[in-house]
Order: C-alpha cells, then sequence, then structure tokens
C-alpha cells in the first residue's frame, strides 16, 4: 500500500483508488449513477435512464440522462421538471460532450525547473499543496494563502471546500467568482430584505401584466426563462431598459434605450412620478416598509428634465413607464449583469426593489423584485461557500452564529473566524501588496475573467505559488499555475445545485471522469488528510452526508430547508424550492407547492419591514473622451455561449453558432466617420490594453457607444478595474475605448 493510501486508508473513496503498474488509477463503480457513493435507484439499471439538473446557468433546466452499459450516452430535455418543461438550450444539449474534451486534465502536474508542467502522481501533488502552502504561512502569516471558489460546483463541495479552507487549514481569505456576477443582488437583498432573498418563482414569468427587464437579456443569457415568458397568456407589457437593441428588447413593447449607468435616475424619476400621482400603495407601505417619507424627499429633484438629460430618453418615454407600473396589476421586476456590474449596482438594484415595495410589488404572483443569477450553483455559493458569510446564511461576526454552526460541525468555535474575508479584488491586490503569498483556484479562470485582464495576470505571476483545481490543463489561469489538480465534471460526481428560484435539484454521477481525476469533494478529502484536520471531517464521508451537515445549518433561517428529507425525496418531486422548513408536526411539507417569499408583507430585517435604500446618482469613472471617443458595453453574445467558454468552446456544435473570432458591433453612422467597413478587422484600444475585433456594423448599437461580447479572452484587457463601494463587484460594462482601422 503505497503512501496515498496509507494516509486516506480510512476514508470511503479508498475503494475507487488502487495501485496498477506504479501509477494511481481509479476503480469505479460497475454503474456510476446514484444518491451517493453506490447507492443506486432501483429504477436506474444499464442501459435505462435518470434524471438530473443541467450543469451550465441558474435556470436550473431537469434533463433525462440515457444511458448504456450504466454510463450516459446522450441526454434530452426532462418534460415534467417544473423548471424548463421539456425544453433546452443549446448548451444544455450539449452538456455531456464537453466532457470528452482531449484537454482534459487526467493527472496532477507540477511545474518542473523548466518552467514546465509535467505530470506527478497524486501522492507527489498532496505532499507539494501542503508542504509549499505551509512554508508559506509559517513565513508570511496564517493569512498569506487564500482561495478563490466558484458557483459551478455542487452546493456540498462549496460547503466542504469553504470549512476546510477556513476552519482546517487556517485561511482567512477566500471568495467566490459569483463576486463577479452575484455580489450586489447578495448586497442589496441583504440590506433592504434583512438576508439574500430572491422572492420569485419561475411562474411569475408566466403571471405578470408587466415585465420590467433591466440590464438583462434573457433571450440569450437565459432562453429557457424567456420561454416561460413567452408561454404568458395575459398580453403582458415587456419593458426592456437597456442602451442597445438587445434580443429581448427587439420583443419589447417599450425599449428605453437609456444612456448607459443612467438608469439609477431612470427609477427615481419614475419613483417620482408615481409619488406625485398618488400611484403607491400606501397601506402595503405603512405595514411592511420604512424610509418612505425619506425616499419620496429624496426623489422630489428628479422632475422629467433632470431625468430626460440623464437618460436621454423621452419625457413621453419616462411617463409611459411610470404609468405602466402604476396602471398593471402585477408587475415584476427582473436585473442580471446590466446591473450588477457597475460602480453603483447596489443603489441601482434598490431602486428597483423601491419600486416594487412602494406599489405593493412583492409577494403575489406576477411581482417581486427579482435577481436573474448566473451560473449553475450561485445561489449555493452565497448560501454555503463560506466567502460571503457563514455556512447557512451565518454571520461570522455573530458570536451566536459561529456557536451554532460550531455547534453543528462539532469543532470548536474558535476554529471559526470572527471576522469576514476579504472580497475577490481584495485578495487580487493583497497579491500586489506581497500580503497573498499562495493561492487555490478551484473551477474558476481568473486570468481570463478578471477585470484589467493584462493586471491581473501580472498579480497572478507574482505569487509564490499558484495552485489550479479544473476540469481542464488549458485554461489562461492553469497555463500560469505552479500545480494543477485535476477535477471531474458535472455529470461525473454528485450532490445538490441551487437555481434562481431557489430550488434544489440533484446532481448524479453518469460519467465516468478521465484517468485519474477526482471530484472536487474527494479532493477536499484528501488535502484534509495531508493537512493534518482530517479529525474535523469525521462526519463529512460523503456528498450526501454533507447534505445533512448542510440541513441543520439551515435550521431557522430564511433558507431553512431542513424539511427535505434526501436526494431521491428532492430528485422524485422535480426539486424543491426553499424555504422548506421540517412541519412542527414532523411531516414534511408539501413539496409541490410554489414557494414565493413575503406573501405576508414581512421581511427578514429586526423591524419585520423592507428598507427603501437610495442614494445620489454617481458619474461614470471613465466617461468617453476626445483620445477615447466611444463607451464599450459588454454581455453575453450567443446562447450557445458560456463565460470564458471553458466548455462551451469544446464542443463543435456550440462552436458553430457563434462567431470563432472576437468581433466589436459599431453604429454604422460612427463607422462611416471612421471609414470602417463591415467585417473589416479593427482594433479596440483602451488606457489598459488593445485587441483586434471584426467589424459588425449594426443600428442595435447607438451613436458613441460599441458593444463586444465578454466571452473572448482578449475583451478583459480593455475593462476598467473599478468597483462598487458596497458589494465589491467590478464594473464591467462601461469603459472608454477608441476604433482603429488595421492598415
Amino acid at each position: 500500500m503505497n503512501q496515498l493510501v496509507e494516509r486516506i486508508a480510512d476514508l470511503p473513496i479508498l475503494s475507487l483508488l488502487h495501485q496498477r503498474d506504479g501509477r494511481l488509477t481509479r476503480e469505479l463503480l460497475q454503474h456510476p449513477t446514484g444518491y451517493g457513493l453506490g447507492q443506486l435507484p432501483d429504477a436506474v439499471r444499464p442501459n435505462a435512464t435518470t434524471n438530473m439538473v443541467c450543469g451550465f446557468c441558474s435556470t436550473g433546466c431537469g434533463l433525462r440522462i440515457h444511458l448504456q452499459d450504466g454510463e450516459a450516452v446522450s441526454l434530452s430535455p426532462l418534460t415534467s421538471y417544473p423548471v424548463n418543461l421539456g425544453m433546452a438550450c443549446p448548451k444544455g444539449w450539449e452538456a455531456l460532450s464537453v466532457l470528452d474534451a482531449p484537454d482534459r486534465a487526467t493527472t496532477p502536474l507540477l511545474k518542473n525547473t523548466r518552467d514546465q508542467l509535467e505530470p506527478v502522481s497524486w501522492d507527489t501533488a498532496l505532499q507539494t499543496f501542503t508542504g509549499r502552502m505551509k512554508a508559506i504561512q509559517a513565513k508570511h502569516g496564517p493569512h498569506s494563502v487564500a482561495f478563490l471558489s466558484t458557483g459551478q460546483i455542487p452546493t456540498e463541495e462549496m460547503a466542504y471546500l469553504g470549512a476546510l479552507a477556513k476552519f482546517g487549514m487556517g485561511m482567512l481569505h477566500g471568495d467566490g467568482n459569483t463576486r463577479q456576477c452575484m455580489a450586489t443582488s447578495v448586497v442589496a437583498y441583504k440590506q433592504a430584505f434583512g438576508f439574500d432573498a430572491p422572492p420569485y418563482t419561475y411562474a411569475d414569468f408566466e403571471e405578470s401584466d408587466a415585465l420590467v427587464f433591466a440590464g438583462s437579456n434573457p433571450c440569450i443569457a437565459h432562453p429557457i426563462m424567456w420561454e416561460r415568458v413567452m408561454r404568458n397568456r395575459r398580453s403582458p407589457e415587456i419593458v426592456v431598459i437597456d442602451p442597445r437593441m438587445t434580443e429581448t428588447a427587439m420583443y419589447a413593447t417599450q425599449h428605453l434605450a437609456i444612456k448607459p449607468k443612467s438608469d439609477q435616475a431612470l427609477f427615481y424619476g419614475a419613483a417620482r412620478i408615481l409619488f406625485e400621482k398618488g400611484w403607491v400603495d400606501r397601506k402595503f407601505i405603512e405595514v411592511s416598509t420604512e424610509g418612505i417619507e425619506a425616499f419620496e424627499a429624496f426623489v422630489a429633484p428628479f422632475d422629467l428634465p433632470r431625468v430626460v438629460a440623464e437618460t436621454g430618453l423621452k419625457a413621453e418615454q419616462i411617463e409611459r413607464f411610470a404609468e405602466t407600473i402604476h396602471d398593471r396589476e402585477r408587475v415584476s421586476f427582473w436585473w442580471t449583469m446590466g446591473v450588477n456590474q457597475s460602480y453603483q449596482g447596489v443603489r441601482t438594484a434598490q431602486a428597483i426593489i423601491n419600486l416594487a415595495l412602494m406599489t405593493g410589488n412583492i409577494g403575489r404572483p406576477g411581482t417581486g423584485a427579482n435577481s436573474i443569477t448566473g451560473q449553475c450553483n450561485a445561489m449555493g455559493s452565497r448560501l454555503f461557500s463560506n466567502t460571503t458569510n457563514l455556512l447557512g446564511g451565518h454571520d461570522f461576526a455573530n458570536a451566536a452564529h459561529r456557536e451554532k454552526v460550531a455547534g453543528i460541525l462539532g469543532i470548536d468555535a474558535a476554529r471559526i473566524p470572527s471576522e469576514g474575508s476579504w472580497s475577490y479584488n481584495e485578495i487580487m491586490e493583497g497579491i500586489l501588496r506581497d500580503r497573498i503569498k499562495g493561492l487555490w483556484v478551484v473551477c474558476t479562470n481568473t486570468a481570463h475573467s478578471w477585470i484589467n485582464q493584462g493586471f491581473a495576470r501580472e498579480m497572478l505571476e507574482r505569487l509564490d505559488f499558484l495552485v489550479v483545481q479544473d476540469m481542464y490543463h488549458t485554461t489562461e489561469t492553469a497555463r500560469m499555475a505552479d500545480l494543477v489538480l485535476p477535477a471531474a465534471g458535472w455529470g461525473e460526481k454528485e450532490g445538490t445545485f441551487i437555481n434562481s428560484e431557489r430550488r434544489f435539484g440533484v446532481l448524479k454521477k453518469v460519467r465516468r471522469a478521465p484517468g485519474e481525476a477526482l471530484a472536487d469533494f474527494h479532493i477536499f478529502q484528501l488535502i484534509a488528510h495531508y493537512w493534518g484536520c482530517a479529525d474535523l471531517f469525521t462526519r463529512w464521508t460523503s456528498p450526501a452526508a454533507v447534505f445533512e451537515i448542510m440541513k441543520a445549518c439551515s435550521r431557522g433561517q430564511p433558507c431553512d430547508f431542513s424539511g427535505m428529507q434526501d436526494y431521491r425525496w428532492i430528485d422524485e418531486r422535480g426539486g424543491v424550492q426553499w424555504p422548506c422548513p421540517a412541519a412542527d408536526s414532523g411531516a414534511a411539507p408539501d413539496p409541490t407547492q410554489e414557494r414565493r417569499l413575503f406573501e405576508d408583507g414581512r421581511f427578514y430585517t429586526p423591524s419585520g419591514r423592507a428598507k427603501l435604500l437610495f442614494e445620489e446618482p454617481r458619474p461614470m469613472p471613465e466617461p468617453p473622451t476626445a483620445a477615447y471617443p466611444y463607451i464599450l458595453l459588454t454581455g453575453r453574445g450567443t446562447a450557445s455561449q458560456w463565460h470564458t467558454q471553458t466548455r462551451t468552446a469544446k464542443s463543435a456544435v456550440l462552436r458553430k453558432l457563434y462567431p470563432e473570432q472576437a468581433f466589436v458591433e459599431i453604429n454604422p453612422a460612427d463607422a462611416r466617420g471612421l471609414n470602417v467597413r463591415p467585417n473589416e478587422w479593427v482594433t479596440v484600444e483602451s488606457q489598459r490594453g488593445r485587441m483586434q475585433a471584426m467589424a459588425v456594423l449594426t443600428p442595435a448599437v447607438q451613436r458613441g457607444q460599441v458593444f463586444i461580447p465578454m466571452h473572448y479572452e482578449e475583451t478583459n484587457q480593455l475593462t476598467d478595474a473599478v468597483f462598487d463601494p458596497y458589494s465589491k463587484q467590478p464594473s464591467y460594462k462601461a469603459c472608454a475605448v477608441r476604433i482603429v482601422r488595421r492598415p
């Protein structure tokens, strides 16, 4: 028995490991599909089918997985699943194909003396990981190492990573890539509602009389949600607030093509009209909100001339928008990255929340102030990653919370930090200031996705030790790593995801991970043993066991899901939304119930009332100048692209559905002034970098603006590292650029 096996002899994954020809390989179960290691439902047999949730976006669609000899060979959308109702987007259809990519990480890789990554054993990899991380801590202090996590692994793995890093390894600082997409909504909800609580269900798409989409393009970014909008039989008004004529805006009854980053002024101006005309729900306001008088006084200066000047809209457009909110019985407000990824995103999101609250459009079917999540398990990350809050939505700074969680975990409360972590940007700045020397990056691609990419890569190069744990060894970040740990992907491991409407869905193991790749869960188990803190995690034997720990941590919280029995129970019910507390009688609640929050008009603040929060809009940090006369907008390119294309680029089918090379959308009038022709290659430059892109001439962008999809590696060479002061979320959406014709 080799050293690795000796160290993990008491782990359940020992049955998956053995020696063959001197190399570590994996002995897999004959039928890998289950609800916990080796626990197969009776109905699952070779050449049968099983159901699970998709692993791409936050929609959380149900898929039927078709098995041959006990392993997934194809899939189809699940008609009975309450999320997608038999529909799937291109990414969902190709979810299995991306697992077969030739650049999968199949063995640990360690950088040698020639600065090249070469294969090593798991034993060498884990010895190196623990040895070098501990050496950094010994030299520079316990907080000189940090982790960057993800919204794309199961909730149980997130909980394990956060607990291992903070309670076992002594890390204080760790954040997730959800900081790049959802931090604004988290903070906005916490400050206004008292808890991070998106209030809606997907049924609200179908039950609204008016749907307001602010900085959101669900037709492309969340196509299955958009299909739910198309099922609406109430002849709704569809209002799209976006500088660009997006695919969603093309379907709108009202497209408010505002100046970039002027949406906050628009919402305040609409609120002023609603107050002036008495179009507010005074009864709801008096019982369920606080701060209304101060808010009414604050918006008084936002009269039509001011809002017209700041937004570029016509007065009648602004008035019609306010009238729509008043006239329609059920108004729902939806936002995504166009609001979140802003230097003033939190207050903009709260301006939307204020409109919902002052008109009583919350807690009823077809209403709500509704943030749409991005990644498949961003909601799981928000509750259980141990980054922005302690497990289960608890507070690191609250001694009672630390004692409660410590008691559930069976550990000394002194192991739980009494302060929160640095945010993602602060961790990166910590590298720059020589305060972070070792970094563990799990299932994210910092070298591609972080804002002001060139500077971000310079920061990563300063590290003494960079570890990347990923499915692929070719990501931009993995290529910079000192150590690569090969991880299993979606469909190769088990656990749960939580989607945008707070619905738990089950992830199953339906494929063998290639080579020596292991589920992140098992990698964390091994690291705990090599680090010497495995005694803290004796109960963390499987994802199913961790699910029980998570249930206990949620008990008594707004997100209480202690009434959910197990994976099989969730699976049989087509997913279940939180809250789902155990009933007083001990009987489980009706799992098919739509769980829309705040139906009783009570919120999670100490007073039980929602807070109306507001602030004077701030000018754009980098407005256009004579040297850089255009505003760069970024966003999703097509429904077949996903984030940094780490997975979608592996599919030949998906690659055919979007342009391989980066492109820039330019208004035809601007193109004439630049003498740029259609499909001509141009250089797009900012003060930070430059990229080559093909010119696409379209009136979809206004004069003085250009648009580039976020998915291309080069895009973030241009973006400006500016952050919201409350959420610390990067402002990807607007910076100054110029267009230069290539000679």
